[in-house]
């Protein structure tokens, strides 16, 4: 157990904060405003990202705290924006207008998305390994092609060429399933 902040010990985080994050606050909303548009609660990110700010600090010194801060807010604002778009929200003024529907999907919509997900399983399986892997871990999990080529200890380029391979090979496989779907 660590033994308890003294006085000046408490005093140095505080300052640290004061001096170091919170005058960043300001330039990191407008950074938010401009990088994230889609993202609603700049604010909460702003204060999140102080927190995790301050928590850190309180565990180990941080070199460049406006970097750190920005970086700290950056990967918040993906995540949100991830989430988000797995399950958008969306105000509704008067719950009362929004249409009663059945939930349960019907018989042929249930028998499309099984369909729609075996030909999915199918390209995919139509790559080749290392290809899908850096396709599953890019669109799937939206790593950056930089985390990438770190965790399967590949060149930057090398992502790139497996990304975009593996985009062509798509694309070729479900246009010979599907045929041309722009002319539709």
């Amino acid at each position: 157990m660590a033994p308890p902040l003294t006085h000046s010990a408490e005093a140095a985080p505080h300052r640290w904060f004061h001096d170091e994050v919170q005058p960043h606050t300001p330039a990191l909303r407008a950074y938010l405003h401009r990088a994230f548009p889609h993202v609603r609660d700049v604010d909460d990110i702003v204060q999140e990202s102080c927190l995790r700010a301050w928590r850190f600090r309180l565990a180990a010194p941080v070199q460049h705290p406006k970097s750190f801060l920005f970086q700290i807010a950056r990967r918040l604002a993906l995540d949100w924006l991830r989430r988000d778009h797995v399950a958008p929200f969306v105000t509704v003024p008067d719950l009362a207008t929004l249409p009663h529907a059945d939930p349960a999907p019907t018989g042929f919509d249930s028998a499309a998305v099984r369909d729609e997900l075996d030909l999915l399983v199918a390209a995919f399986d139509a790559l080749p390994p290392r290809v899908r892997e850096v396709i599953v871990l890019r669109k799937i999990d939206g790593l950056s092609q930089k985390e990438i080529a770190a965790r399967l200890g590949l060149s930057e380029l090398t992502v790139q060429v497996h990304v975009v391979r593996g985009l062509r090979r798509l694309e070729d496989f479900f246009r010979s399933r599907l045929g041309d779907l722009s002319a539709r």
